[in-house]
């Protein structure tokens, strides 16, 4: 049957929410650009860049691999006509260090593009996704 999961956010006035995790912590939504609060459409991006770099982290001590370090750049798409949303998306996996392997990196990436990020597969059903690995050799 699957997990369920429970998450609350409530509105505190304005345009403005507190929305909580599985995990227990919690978070500001807003709509404001001037706030300090997160933007619901960016935070996808965000889950969909974290959970694909736990598991790539997960994978690079797994397989012991040197690397200084890494980021992902997510670039979207939005529609223009309402109810807006992204129908593309890009995932770019930078890898920075001075002994990295590019065969096992991809691998790692891989993996979780094809097989363990859940928050990937959500997205394909509803955006071209596409996924780049670039990686920076220092001295």
């Amino acid at each position: 049957m699957g997990t369920t999961n429970h998450i609350t956010t409530k509105w505190l006035g304005g345009m403005a929410f507190e929305s909580n995790n599985t995990s227990g912590n919690s978070f500001k939504i807003e709509d404001a650009d001037e706030s300090d609060g997160l933007r619901p459409k960016s935070l996808m991006l965000s889950a969909l860049a974290g959970c694909s770099g736990l598991d790539v982290a997960s994978l690079i001590k797994k397989m012991k691999l040197d690397v200084a370090t890494f980021q992902i750049d997510t670039i979207a798409n939005m529609t223009d006509e309402h109810p807006k949303y992204y129908d593309a998306v890009v995932v770019e996996y930078h890898f920075y260090g001075s002994n990295l392997n590019e065969k096992k990196l991809q691998r790692a990436v891989d993996l979780s593009v094809e097989k363990y990020c859940g928050v990937f597969e959500m997205f394909r059903q509803f955006a071209k996704m596409e996924n780049r690995t670039i990686f920076h050799h220092s001295e």
